[in-house]
């Protein structure tokens, strides 16, 4: 039927640090259905707001200047660290078993390496060139 058809691909195509920011929050999303009440609206509430909070600022910083990304991808980094914190601490809680924790963390860890890598490049861009390098 026409109903189970899947969207249309999108028209642009999307950053792989942003695929997989909306992989990791799909798979969060499966997990924060099924936590324990006492969480879901306390901590639960807040690693998903954090969680759109870093898509956000991936989807802003890839539509600005390289010189206007620095400030969102660093908000992004910042935000992705106060994430792990908050999911540790929900883990402790014994509200995340520990294959869910794992896999969610693998996946927030490879997200960081990929903002790092483009903070860097992004910096290195906007450094002012040094006149050895300009051969």
């Amino acid at each position: 039927s026409a109903a189970s058809k899947p969207p249309p691909p999108s028209q642009f195509k999307i950053l792989p640090v942003l695929e997989k920011a909306k992989s990791a929050y799909l798979l969060w999303y499966e997990y924060y259905k099924i936590i324990p009440r006492i969480h879901k609206h306390s901590l639960g509430a807040k690693i998903d707001k954090i969680f759109i909070d870093i898509i956000e600022a991936i989807i802003t910083a890839n539509f600005l200047s390289p010189k206007e990304k620095e400030p969102y991808i660093r908000f992004a980094i910042k935000k992705l660290d106060t994430l792990k914190i908050f999911l540790m601490m929900l883990w402790e809680l014994k509200a995340l078993d520990n294959e869910k924790y794992i896999t969610l963390s693998e996946r927030l860890n490879e997200i960081g390496r990929n903002l790092g890598g483009w903070r860097g490049k992004i910096l290195k861009e906007n450094s002012p060139k040094d006149e050895r390098e300009m051969k």
